[in-house]
């Protein structure tokens, strides 16, 4: 990994694959570089290159953000579904930051690329409506929306389950897993992954105390599902791309020593985080981190828009977690006998961020 000395929080470049090193009949054995990015000593962070048509379908995808964003009201609020705790089609304003404000920086749409509709049980639709809801997409207000929002989410999550099977590879040497525990599997049976394509609502003033946080466009956070696919974000204003005008804006990471680093990675790569629920599974073997983005600073950033997709590949709903002694994230939620089920996880999970029940 590379430092630089830009600031006085260090930059530091993600564990880079290339696509052809993970593939399942390539008998390379890619542990050590598991080890290195998602170890207990790693940022939890890996990044994938080389991934043919990736850089067209995340092109496609992420310019569609201003326009889903710059939707009229009404249509917005017909792609809403507030059943589902906001967790299908259109949220914005909905989510709580770190501070316990609500969020009115960032707006999101959710989405499952592999599946319309996941479970036609009506018990599990109730039970789960986050997960167990069917998509709604935009129709004739942004056609455009449904093919290049499942081309790209497809994609990512093929390379991701790559990712996974090397992940087990890595794990299996230091634990027996049991067939169950195995992430590519869980991930290949599941229902449950839910793309997010998320725009940044362009800040009026950059000179607030907020904008000068570093978790300012996003706060401090882990994610709980298995991993998640990132793309690195487009600028934009009024809608044109421009280049990002501050260096110290982006992606940020707090290591397993506490230690707060700046995470960077090419635009035509795929970075992939480790979950929560992968760390519960690989009983610490694979380290979750806390992770945050700051916005740009100074003159130039007034009226910057930021464009990015994350795909959370995630367990079933009906999983089994039994949450290990060696991992901690867990801390704040309340456990039956040391086992949930993830969708009585991401229960727990959703009524710390949301106001709001079905």
């Amino acid at each position: 990994m590379s430092l630089s000395s830009e600031s006085t929080v260090p930059t530091v470049s993600t564990v880079t694959s290339g696509v052809a090193e993970p593939h399942r009949e390539s008998n390379i054995d890619l542990s050590a570089r598991v080890e290195q990015g998602f170890g207990p000593d790693g940022l939890g962070i890996i990044s994938v290159k080389d991934v043919p048509g990736y850089s067209d379908l995340r092109q496609n995808l992420l310019q569609l953000a201003p326009r889903l964003a710059n939707l009229p009201e009404e249509v917005k609020r017909e792609l809403e579904d507030a059943h589902s705790r906001y967790n299908f089609g259109w949220s914005h304003g909905k989510e709580k930051l770190e501070s316990g404000k609500i969020d009115m920086l960032k707006g999101s749409y959710y989405a499952n690329p592999l599946q319309d509709v996941p479970t036609s049980n009506s018990s599990e639709i109730q039970r789960y409506p986050w997960y167990c809801g069917s998509n709604i997409w935009p129709g004739n207000s942004l056609p455009e929306l449904e093919g290049a929002f499942k081309a790209l989410g497809k994609l990512m999550f093929e390379v991701g389950l790559m990712v996974a099977y090397h992940c087990d590879r890595y794990v299996s040497k230091g634990i027996k897993q049991h067939e169950k525990q195995n992430l590519e599997k869980i991930l290949l049976g599941s229902r449950c992954h839910k793309g997010r394509l998320l725009y940044y609502f362009p800040a009026q003033d950059s000179t607030t105390d907020d904008n000068d946080s570093i978790s300012s466009w996003c706060g401090w956070h882990t994610d709980h599902g298995s991993l998640t696919g990132l793309t690195r974000a487009i600028f934009s204003r009024n809608s044109v791309e421009v280049p990002c005008p501050d260096p110290a804006s982006g992606l940020y990471i707090q290591t397993r020593s506490g230690q707060i680093v700046k995470v960077v990675y090419g635009e035509d790569e795929i970075a992939y985080q480790i979950g929560e629920t992968t760390a519960i599974l690989s009983r610490g073997y694979l380290c979750a981190t806390p992770h945050c983005v700051r916005a740009p600073q100074g003159d130039e950033a007034c009226g910057l828009e930021r464009s990015t997709f994350a795909l959370f590949m995630q367990p079933d709903w009906d999983q089994k977690l039994t949450f290990p002694k060696e991992v901690t994230n867990h801390e704040d939620v309340s456990l039956s006998n040391g086992v949930l089920t993830f969708g009585e996880y991401t229960e727990k999970l959703l009524n710390m961020y949301y106001d709001t029940k079905p």
